[in-house]
């Protein structure tokens, strides 16, 4: 059958945008079925330049699922349209068609690599594992929406990230989905049988295994001293936020959350990053009415951990400027700053520009309402507060990354902070949502969340949302309860990527044994 020339790129399309339907709000899994097709145009590539079309086929697939995971990236540049919203477009543009460019390069390799029979599917998801990989740690990483992350947090299926991570989830998940494409492939009959049998008893494990570690923590445990926790969701609009006029009003409304009656008073209470649109140093400077209504908002004992942008002096009389979880603490009268965490990962071009005095020649700024670029911090370490469990601070973009709370000293649990009003009111809230969650079930550790638009929730060491303990886009008010206790440390905690590393040497073996030749017998060999 004579195909047009368009319908292998318009299928491999197709099949990365299914793929990227699996990942919230759609979660349609049938979706999987898209790495099945992009295995399959893979297959088929043929003309004189396989190599170069084998980018194409991977890059088009990458189009597909970026394009629909990643479309909110505009949004940051529309809430001041004025000076960025022509950029909206390009970034759009150049954040689908950069990121494709690791699965554009994940299909040259499998196409150089020419696996054999049944090990296709196994380099399959060797390979673009691996361009998950590094599409998360070259040039500062962006690992949003990992194939691994497909899966709703806290479902069955998710719980494999506590012992192989997200990257190895990633490994799984693309095996698995790309398995059904072998019975549309030259390959004998019983290897067909067999590759379906193993795709069968991998899915049983993965769900059976996830639901059985669920079971096992089918309630939540407290710690005896586990503290009361207020986590306030104001719900102001991005737009209106960096007006100065807003400024006193902005505070009321966090303030009038804060002392809002409760069952049991909280021991610490949480606003989420850039909560307040001023540098920190200046609201809490002696004499400043501000410092005497965040002093009043707490009671003696009370801390308040809240996003916030600090300044630090340089030598040169110059200003560093920070995007800082501060940590503040009443003692009778006295309002002290207890602790701090400096933001360590920066979003590229929303908080500092690369390549910043060329970016700037060019008219390009950052989208900070700084007059320079934010600093990056120290690597993140947990931080140590009076009255409270160790916890390790994660400021928005940083709870992408898998490994970041990794430490010497294990925190009982991790505080995220993230101003999602930039993602707008669409896919971009429940996306991050979803991946942060993630970092809970590879570190068996609760997690605290904060946004100022939403979605602010407390979330188990599973990665459930607890019961009633949520709120959504849009929504006002606050979440009270008590710290999770965390869970036993998890085999991904101890060993990090390593048994991502041994997947990837899977495909390696797989590879090599595809590649190894048959011995045939002859007729005349036979009868002897």
């Amino acid at each position: 059958m004579i195909r047009p020339n368009w319908y292998a790129p318009l299928t491999v399309l197709l099949g990365g945008i299914a793929a990227g339907l699996v990942h919230p709000p759609f979660g349609v899994l049938p979706g999987l079925l898209g790495y099945s097709v992009i295995l399959l145009r893979l297959e088929t590539v043929s003309g004189p330049r396989p190599l170069r079309s084998a980018f194409a086929m991977g890059w088009l697939a990458g189009l597909g699922y970026f394009g629909l995971s990643t479309w909110w990236i505009a949004e940051p540049f529309l809430v001041d349209p004025r000076v960025y919203g022509w950029m909206a477009p390009f970034a759009v543009v150049l954040m689908a068609g950069g990121l494709s460019v690791f699965w554009g390069l994940a299909g040259v390799c499998y196409r150089a690599l020419r696996p054999r029979s049944l090990w296709k599917v196994l380099v399959f998801a060797g390979v673009f594992a691996a361009a998950e990989w590094l599409r998360g740690h070259l040039l500062t990483g962006f690992p949003w929406n990992l194939v691994g992350e497909s899966w709703r947090a806290g479902s069955a299926p998710s719980q494999a990230a506590a012992l192989v991570g997200v990257y190895g989830l990633t490994w799984i998940t693309l095996a698995v989905a790309a398995a059904p494409a072998l019975l549309m492939l030259p390959i004998r009959r019983l290897a067909q049988a067999g590759a379906m049998v193993a795709t069968g008893v991998v899915l049983i494990a993965l769900f059976a295994g996830g639901a059985g570690r669920l079971a096992a923590s089918a309630r939540t445990t407290y710690a005896p001293d586990a503290p009361v926790i207020r986590i306030v969701q104001a719900d102001i609009d991005q737009k209106e936020k960096w007006r100065p006029e807003n400024l006193d009003q902005i505070v009321l409304d966090y303030a009038r959350l804060t002392l809002s009656p409760a069952m049991q008073v909280p021991d610490v209470v949480i606003w989420p990053e850039g909560a307040l649109p001023a540098v920190i140093d200046d609201l809490i400077a002696p004499g400043s009415p501000y410092a005497l209504q965040l002093r009043d908002v707490l009671r003696s004992g009370q801390t308040l951990l809240m996003g916030a942008n600090r300044v630090e002096a340089k030598a040169d009389g110059s200003w560093r400027y920070f995007n800082t979880l501060m940590a503040l603490r009443r003692d009778d009268q006295a309002l002290r700053v207890s602790g701090y965490y400096d933001k360590h990962r920066l979003v590229p071009f929303g908080e500092f520009l690369p390549l910043g005095d060329l970016a700037a020649k060019w008219g390009i700024r950052s989208l900070v309402h700084m007059p320079e670029d934010f600093t990056p911090g120290p690597p993140p370490r947990p931080l140590k507060l009076a009255g409270l469990p160790t916890v390790q601070p994660l400021i928005c973009y940083e709870a992408l990354f898998p490994g970041l709370a990794d430490g010497r000293e294990r925190p009982a649990w991790i505080l995220n902070v993230s101003n999602d009003a930039w993602f707008g009111a669409n896919s971009g809230p429940w996306q991050h949502l979803n991946i942060a969650s993630y970092r809970a079930i590879e570190q068996g550790l609760p997690i605290i969340r904060s946004t100022p638009t939403g979605v602010s929730a407390v979330i188990d060491a599973q990665g459930r949302i607890l019961p009633g303990m949520s709120l959504g886009l849009g929504e006002s008010g606050v979440i009270d309860a008590r710290l999770p206790a965390p869970g036993a440390p998890t085999l991904y905690s101890q060993f990090g990527d390593w048994l991502f590393g041994g997947l990837l040497t899977m495909s390696a073996g797989a590879w090599f044994a595809g590649r190894r030749p048959r011995h045939r017998v002859s007729p005349d060999q036979g009868h002897r």
